[in-house]
């Protein structure tokens, strides 16, 4: 069982977080307009997911705010954020916000893919969200980085994820 920390308090977290070299599993999860997709979308394309608890949060909505600005610079490579947050929080953030270089996708109706990453908060104030994490995938899903944040209150390692693509 890995652990990661919310503002310095150890947090356990439930599954196995995936580590470089092996194949990203596969999940569906749900566009702005409600609509599904899937990691096999993408094939043949590069992948960053940027997995985070909540948008509404201060750390998270940099997260997508940086990887929307530094996507747009970026060749064959689609930029994933990811939460439990519904498509309508989403849709409001990326409206407000001018974000328009990553695909945002809910996890509702995918309770499994926690778990299948290693990312669900089993305790604290946050259980059953996600914890901050960024995993880089070639264009056949192998993962090329996986960075599991050491702090959930801290931002992910942008330059370390964009330098393994």
């Amino acid at each position: 069982m890995a652990t990661t920390k919310l503002a310095g308090n150890p947090v356990q977290l439930a599954g196995e977080f995936p580590g470089k070299g092996s194949t990203a599993k596969k999940f569906v999860a749900v566009k702005q307009d409600l609509s599904e997709f899937s990691l096999e979308d993408f094939q043949g394309k590069r992948k960053v997911l940027n997995v985070f608890p909540s948008i509404d949060t201060d750390v998270c909505a940099t997260s997508v705010r940086t990887f929307n600005k530094k996507a747009s610079d970026l060749e064959n490579t689609q930029v994933i954020c990811l939460s439990f947050d519904l498509p309508f929080a989403h849709k409001r953030f990326c409206g407000a916000e001018g974000i328009d270089n990553v695909v945002t996708g809910s996890l509702f109706r995918s309770p499994d893919f926690l778990k299948d990453y290693g990312l669900l908060i089993e305790d604290g104030p946050l259980k059953g969200l996600a914890a901050r994490a960024v995993i880089v995938l070639d264009e056949n899903n192998t993962i090329l980085h996986a960075e599991m944040v050491d702090d959930i209150t801290h931002e992910p390692d942008y330059d370390a994820a964009l330098a393994a693509l």
